[in-house]
């Protein structure tokens, strides 16, 4: 579809075609969950949650001015109601060892078992970190972007980038046996 056509079914939803709604839903949907479920690593949540940032874009649509702006609004709104839930519910990333594999000691990078290692290990950081992590390398969004959705300077993305990065390298070499990831 294109932006033109989002265009003209944003303003039909935002004048009260249901229809149109429901096609902005299906559009987004995926990116909805797939925020929330990467952060919230439980199916049953992020639906909960996508349901919630849907039903507050229902009562929001009029401020919405362009289907660009809806889709920022979506991730921001996804974003901040992911941090939120977990600090309300003072829910915690579990992972079991079941789901972390057994790696071999030399692994080709594009390997899925270390994609895997690594998606667990993205778990274990803290909420913004983590959420800025998957922002960017999950939603390929620019540091620029992300401080925009966060809230925050730019220069905050890119330090958290950076030190989760380090943690990261530094669990992955661990879980490897490596002795020191720079050689």
């Amino acid at each position: 579809m294109t932006t033109r056509e989002a265009e003209e079914a944003l303003a039909k939803a935002v004048g009260g075609d249901h229809l149109a709604f429901a096609w902005l839903v299906r559009k987004h949907q995926a990116m909805v969950f797939s925020i929330a479920n990467r952060f919230l690593h439980n199916g049953a949540l992020a639906e909960d949650l996508a349901q919630d940032v849907f039903l507050q874009l229902y009562q929001h649509l009029h401020a919405i001015k362009c289907d660009t702006h809806l889709t920022f609004w979506l991730r921001r709104t996804t974003s901040h109601r992911c941090i939120d839930l977990v600090r309300r519910q003072n829910l915690r990333p579990q992972v079991s060892f079941d789901e972390v594999p057994d790696v071999a000691d030399e692994v080709p990078l594009p390997d899925p078992l270390l994609a895997q290692l690594l998606r667990s290990l993205v778990t274990t950081l803290p909420e913004k970190p983590r959420l800025i992590i998957i922002l960017r390398y999950q939603e390929e969004l620019d540091p620029s972007e992300i401080a925009e959705i966060l809230e925050m300077p730019v220069a905050t993305v890119n330090s958290h980038l950076r030190r989760s990065l380090i943690i990261l390298r530094e669990k992955v070499s661990r879980r490897l046996g490596e002795v020191n990831v720079y050689e």
